[in-house]
């Protein structure tokens, strides 16, 4: 009996010693004049090892945090693991929308994210620090973040996914306060017209990103996402794109993140 509980007990360590590491990360940003925290995941093999890893940028949700994605699900510190990837969770504002509004000196969140926040984590952690190591995706909100950031900084990441994005903003004028962060709809219109991901798709060529997004069909972004699936084919821009029976929740996303993994893991693979 006490040989089986020992065994028990070197197996129960054997699965929690080799797991991946969740760090904070402090990071000032200039542009906004504050200090911000981010959550930096880090896979198991990365503390013995010399090499040089890949990031994927994981953005949150509107009227969510940095510690989202590693205290709703347990699969994003397992698939960082699996796949030897680390992953940094940025705090994103409360309903930053990712833009730099051009209203709100205190809402940049384009500039932290796509050169500040880039720049701290290359200069901290062992990173491949060009496009080809580099990927961004996000839920809700943060889907439309890690798209309008790609489509935008072509530069910066090789690849970008959206999971229930809200990638065409234009219909929800009195949402999540985007109006805050561009002025009202009727006010201030080109600001909505240059600053919704479906009307950036111009930004794209063939090779420009890899590009995976998908969308529950029981969702309110649905048909947003089903109208830029169908822009990005007449433009005959390559793209991974699912719908699948589901919602606006965190059981569609706990799904969704696994074949994102997936994706971006190939993605380095083929650029290695």
């Amino acid at each position: 009996m006490k040989q089986f509980l020992l065994f028990l007990l070197l197996l129960l360590f054997s699965f929690t010693s080799k797991a991946a590491k969740t760090d904070s990360l402090l990071v000032h940003s200039k542009v906004m004049t504050k200090e911000i925290p981010n959550i930096i995941i880090t896979p198991d093999s990365y503390k013995n090892s010399t090499a040089d890893y890949p990031v994927l940028y994981l953005l949150h949700g509107a009227f969510g945090n940095h510690k989202d994605w590693s205290q709703k699900t347990s699969n994003v510190q397992r698939l960082a693991d699996q796949y030897h990837i680390i992953v940094v969770c940025p705090n994103g504002g409360f309903n930053s929308w990712y833009f730099d509004s051009p209203i709100d000196p205190k809402m940049q969140y384009e500039t932290y994210i796509s050169k500040e926040l880039v720049q701290a984590v290359d200069a901290k952690y062992r990173t491949i620090k060009n496009k080809s190591g580099r990927a961004i995706a996000g839920l809700s909100m943060g889907g439309h973040g890690a798209f309008y950031l790609a489509f935008k900084h072509q530069d910066i990441w090789g690849a970008a996914g959206s999971m229930s994005g809200g990638v065409d903003i234009r219909p929800f004028p009195n949402n999540w306060d985007i109006a805050k962060r561009l002025g009202s709809y009727a006010e201030n219109k080109d600001n909505w017209e240059n600053n919704t991901v479906i009307n950036l798709a111009y930004l794209l060529n063939p090779k420009s990103l890899k590009l995976i997004f998908e969308c529950g069909t029981g969702d309110f972004f649905y048909e947003a996402n089903a109208r830029l699936h169908k822009k990005l084919l007449e433009r005959n821009i390559p793209h991974d794109y699912t719908e699948r029976p589901g919602k606006h929740d965190w059981k569609y996303w706990n799904n969704a993140i696994k074949y994102q993994f997936v994706f971006f893991n190939d993605f380095f693979k083929e650029k290695k």
